[in-house]
């Protein structure tokens, strides 16, 4: 395992090359006086490239060691999980997970310990209709995103204060996650009908819960394909499989964080222009029987609604789009979520009169790309077997907290320790 402080001394070094290589094209590799990873930064009108050619600053993969666990499959009533849609973790690392069957948050300490319950059913003040989402506010608040009372409730932990921020429900009930910044604003993704469709943009509040910005969301040109059917006035569209897409979030700076995932770049709008985030990278092919299957579960829905539909689009790719999500860490780093090899497994609820039901599903083990804020590239991830990507999980300097699933479907928050080379 490699030392900690060393680790750190590196991140720095790195960081110090980039800064003194910010006005011109500059190329940090082993044969310079920096050690670390091959990069290359380069300054163009208002935005700075840095693009990892090889190496990485921790110079070997990282893996995840449990150190707690919350959750089991008998137990006390606060231990029992039905579905854990959305975790969030505060500055002195309390845990709080969101059960959505239960319509309730659960709050445990940072050894674990369970602490009180927040929310439950209900219309009233600190009550859920239908929440989704949680996160934390840096003085330690905890906001519900909850679409079914029109409002974000607001909780202060240990207190029975309770607050609701209204907001234009717009008609969108939405996967997507609550984002909140260091400054203590919250983002709220949401949509609005208009002559044009559905258009989404992201409300922003302030610590006090006045709605101080309406943002459009990151966007792009790109049109990811789809293969249709119509059947008189209904139609019915999927994307084609392994498709990229553009995946966004929130960084703490309070600046968007965004990447088409047509190529491995990554964009941090900041204040004094953008930094773009590169890395070379071969995108991870398709095999075979993967694309097969997809294909075929593909033609399955599509046929349960038009039972004369062939397809109708391009091809699906023979490689993986460069990487499938970006979360922000609480402490400024940038966590990619990469595509890797994915393996066959039996459906333990395959249906076989559900045409959209297959007796084996592809499984991808999860595996992160980490950058710091200053785009130097640190190195992958590794995850163990049960590691769930969603809900996002929460990652805060040498921790990271995340759902994961047993065998036996058994949910659990789990608080890993990053430990590199071990």
């Amino acid at each position: 395992m490699r030392n900690r402080l060393l680790v750190l001394t590196a991140v720095t070094a790195c960081a110090l090359a980039v800064t003194a290589c910010a006005l011109a094209a500059c190329d940090i590799g082993p044969g310079s006086s920096s050690a670390g990873p091959h990069v290359v930064v380069q300054t163009i009108g208002d935005t700075t490239v840095v693009r990892t050619l090889s190496g990485s600053v921790w110079e070997g993969e990282a893996t995840l060691v449990p150190e707690i666990s919350i959750g089991e499959l008998d137990g006390p009533d606060e231990l029992l999980f039905g579905w854990i849609r959305s975790i969030a973790v505060d500055a002195d690392h309390n845990v709080f997970a969101f059960d959505d069957q239960a319509q309730e948050v659960r709050v445990f300490d940072s050894a674990g310990q369970y602490v009180e319950t927040l929310g439950r059913r209900g219309e009233g003040p600190g009550e859920f209709s239908r929440a989704e989402a949680i996160a934390t506010l840096p003085d330690g608040r905890l906001v519900v995103r909850d679409p079914g009372n029109s409002g974000l409730e607001v909780f202060v932990p240990g207190t029975t204060e309770t607050e609701r921020w209204r907001y234009d429900v717009g008609g969108l009930y939405s996967v997507t996650p609550l984002l909140t910044d260091a400054s203590g604003r919250t983002f709220l993704h949401t949509r609005d009908l208009s002559a044009d469709g559905f258009v989404m943009h992201v409300i922003v509040f302030g610590p006090d819960g006045t709605q101080i910005d309406t943002l459009p969301e990151p966007s792009t040109t790109y049109e990811p394909p789809e293969v249709t059917a119509q059947q008189g006035p209904s139609s019915v569209g999927y994307y084609v499989p392994f498709s990229p897409e553009l995946h966004w979030t929130v960084h703490p700076s309070g600046h968007f964080l965004s990447g088409l995932s047509t190529d491995y770049r990554i964009d941090l709008v900041r204040d004094d222009g953008v930094l773009r985030i590169e890395r070379a990278a071969d995108p991870v092919p398709v095999s075979d029987e993967e694309r097969a299957r997809q294909r075929e579960s593909l033609v399955q829905r599509m046929q349960a609604f038009d039972p004369d539909w062939t397809w109708n689009g391009p091809p699906i790719p023979d490689h993986k789009p460069f990487f499938h999500d970006i979360v922000a860490g609480r402490d400024g780093r940038i966590w990619v979520r990469v595509p890797t090899e994915a393996r066959a497994v039996e459906n333990p609820d395959h249906d076989p009169e559900d045409p959209s039901s297959t007796p084996m599903l592809w499984r991808e083990p999860v595996r992160y790309d980490v950058f710091e804020a200053d785009g130097s590239y640190l190195g992958a991830v590794s995850t163990p077997a049960g590691f769930a990507a969603s809900p996002d999980p929460v990652f805060d300097g040498d921790h990271v907290w995340a759902v994961t699933r047993d065998d036996l479907g058994v949910e659990r928050v789990v608080r890993f320790r990053i430990v590199v080379g071990g």
